[in-house]
């Protein structure tokens, strides 16, 4: 048996060896540190520290940087990028980085996190139907690395590679120099790994093999100098290539933007052009017609070629010629003619379907010049390729349909338009926090009959679909009680036992579906909950000489009424919220709103705006910020209020906000 470990530290030691070298003193290591946010920044942000870090020790000659080759750079970068993503995506925390150089050459990575208890993903249960992208997994990581292993410690949870110089091929043995500072500060603003070797090593996205800028057919010799390189392109950028593509796709939000993307990132490195048809999904299968050059939903997004001058004329090319409905369904590359009118040379052109979740997304073609045609693994590396390109078109296919549905829905829970009031002049702010999804705060100004005029700003506990039922409840009872001519305190208690009504309906619902499936009971607090709402609502009655106000806050941030001298008080009393107590009962106060007084309502978003730990209605703040618009019509009121709000603070405001001005003219 082992010794056991002390300060309660357990290596899975994985490979069979320690983290770094125990003995190295502080002059032999250079080591560079930084801590990440759990973000899809972190990968790039991690990658960025190492390339910083490499340039520098090589700059100031460290022990082990004559041993540090464009292979070794290249495959430390990869290893980071995958050890970052795996402690972001199932983590979930902050990040802490370190790499060391050892005296020998060897690098070493390392990357905490703060979820000790979640073991890193290696990717061996991943199936070949799992359409989320977490990256390559620590295979990868173990392919390039000499050794690698976990060390556990009270809240943190430590992966660490080593990756040798010794037993690697060198600088000399590839026929070219070590890697310099300069080649790496060059590189530092890519986001690509290194090809080549020596002075003329350039990032993949320029790499050396490009077709000739006119995109004429290359003789033998470049056919033979393109062979070559591609092999050594393939031996050494190959997965940094699908690491580096897969994070500029992830996260994007058009499938226009994606398909530019996957242009640049196809050509000139893997083929003289390409171009990507989307489908409209909608039509499913049916989206190619059988018959030759006619598409039926669909459009070729993107084209891209070597040379710029070619662009337009191959883009008529394959509008005339577009792919042939096959099985959706089929992962490999099919022929596809080659565009000879656009382009007076020969080469070959492959198809390649993007099919995410099931279903087909769009077609993307690639084409390269010359009687060699596609290498093997080409067509094997775009494949892959093809597959990260169509997760990231049906992740923002369901970002803009998500879009889409929240923008409708937020109309719809929003009046159209604002009533105008003889007597008063009204202004309004609004602004969601999330500007594509439905907000907690909502509004109304209409009229009532019988000359009347009802008001109401209310905020929803909660956020996004569960406050939208809640005011899609609430708005439209409103108007009705209104319009029904219940005063204030009945439209308070009516609309209150709506909500009790609704949640209690909503538990049994609930109930009722998990004895039907032989569920367990449903725990205290488990359940729906009552979806708590805070209303400020009134009714105006103008008169000669003024408006007669009738209004009540139940639990709301009390309304506020300006004179023109610039006095300021709160002309309601605090009630309880809506939706808490069966048996409420509310009451409310009347007051006349004279010539030039102003009456400002608010939600908490105001309120409670934050500035480290003081709110801006900490010490009657948004009274005296009120008492400062004496004189102002009511526009310039709502104008200055928000704009103080937003400046309270130095980061934007936190919730949504709304308030509503009533002025008497």
């Amino acid at each position: 048996m082992g010794a056991i470990p002390t300060q309660r530290e357990t290596a899975s030691h994985l490979s069979g060896a320690p983290p770094h070298t125990a003995g190295a003193s502080a002059q032999d290591l250079g080591r560079a540190h930084v801590a990440l946010l759990g973000s899809s920044l972190a990968p790039g942000a991690a990658r960025a520290m190492v390339r910083a870090a490499l340039a520098d020790w090589c700059a100031r000659g460290l022990p082990g940087t004559e041993q540090l080759t464009e292979h070794l750079a290249a495959d430390v970068l990869v290893v980071v990028s995958e050890l970052v993503t795996n402690a972001v995506v199932h983590a979930g925390t902050d990040v802490e980085v370190v790499c060391l150089m050892e005296e020998t050459g060897t690098v070493v990575v390392e990357t905490a996190d703060h979820h000790p208890s979640r073991a890193p993903r290696g990717g061996d249960d991943e199936t070949p139907a799992d359409p989320s992208e977490y990256g390559r997994g620590l295979r990868l990581v173990a392919a390039l690395s000499e050794a690698w292993g976990i060390t556990y410690r009270p809240g943190t949870k430590t992966v660490w590679a080593r990756l040798p110089a010794a037993g690697r091929e060198t600088a000399a043995d590839a026929g070219g120099d070590a890697v310099t500072a300069e080649q790496i500060e060059a590189h530092a603003g890519r986001e690509g790994p290194w090809t080549g070797h020596g002075p003329d090593a350039r990032p993949w996205t320029e790499a050396a093999g490009e077709p000739p800028a006119d995109g004429g057919c290359a003789d033998a010799a470049d056919t033979g100098l393109r062979g070559l390189r591609d092999r050594e392109w393939l031996g050494r950028g190959a997965l940094s290539f699908l690491a580096e593509a897969s994070d500029l796709l992830a996260g994007q939000l058009d499938e226009d933007l994606v398909a530019s993307l996957t242009g640049q990132l196809v050509v000139p490195r893997l083929a003289d052009w390409c171009g990507v048809w989307l489908e409209d999904e909608s039509l499913g299968r049916g989206a190619w017609s059988d018959e030759p050059g006619t598409a039926v939903g669909a459009r070729l997004a993107r084209v891209w070629h070597a040379g710029e001058g070619h662009i337009d004329e191959l883009r008529l090319a394959l509008e005339k010629d577009p792919p042939r409905a096959r099985d959706p369904w089929r992962s490999g590359p099919v022929g596809h003619p080659w565009p000879g009118d656009a382009l007076g040379t020969q080469g070959a052109a492959l198809a390649y379907r993007l099919v995410a979740g099931g279903r087909p997304l769009g077609t993307l073609v690639i084409g390269r010049a010359g009687p060699a045609g596609f290498p093997d693994e080409i067509t094997g590396l775009v494949e892959d390729l093809s597959r990260r390109v169509a997760l990231a078109i049906g992740a923002a296919r369901q970002y803009a349909r998500q879009a889409t549905i929240s923008a409708v829905l937020q109309r719809g829970l929003l009046p159209g338009a604002v009533a105008e009031i003889p007597g008063v002049r009204s202004a309004l702010v609004y602004e969601p926090r999330d500007k594509g999804g439905p907000s907690g705060d909502f509004y109304d100004l209409f009229p009532a009959g019988d000359g009347r005029w009802c008001f109401a700003v209310g905020d929803v506990q909660g956020k996004g679909p569960e406050a939208a039922v809640v005011i899609g409840l609430a708005r439209p009872w409103l108007r009705l009680l209104a319009r029904e001519q219940y005063g204030v305190p009945d439209v308070l208690d009516r609309l209150n036992q709506l909500l009790l009504d609704d949640a209690t309906e909503a538990a049994d619902a609930a109930a009722r579906a998990l004895v039907a499936v032989g569920g367990p009971p449903v725990a205290p607090g488990d359940g729906p909950q009552t979806r708590f709402l805070s209303l400020l609502y009134g009714e105006l009655e103008p008169f000669e000489g003024g408006v007669r106000c009738t209004l009540a806050s139940a639990g709301h941030p009390l309304p506020l009424l300006l004179a023109p001298d610039g006095a300021v008080r709160a002309v309601a009393a605090p009630q309880t919220l809506l939706g808490v107590v069966e048996d409420a009962a509310y009451t409310s106060e009347t007051f006349e709103l004279r010539s030039g007084e102003t009456l400002l309502c608010v939600t908490d978003g105001v309120t409670e705006r934050r500035s480290g730990s003081r709110q801006f209605d900490d010490g009657d703040g948004l009274a005296a910020a009120l008492a400062g618009c004496a004189g102002l019509d009511a526009g310039l009121v709502a104008e200055r209020i928000r704009r103080l709000v937003h400046e309270f603070g130095p980061r934007p405001p936190e919730d949504d906000l709304a308030l509503l001005v009533l002025q008497a003219e």
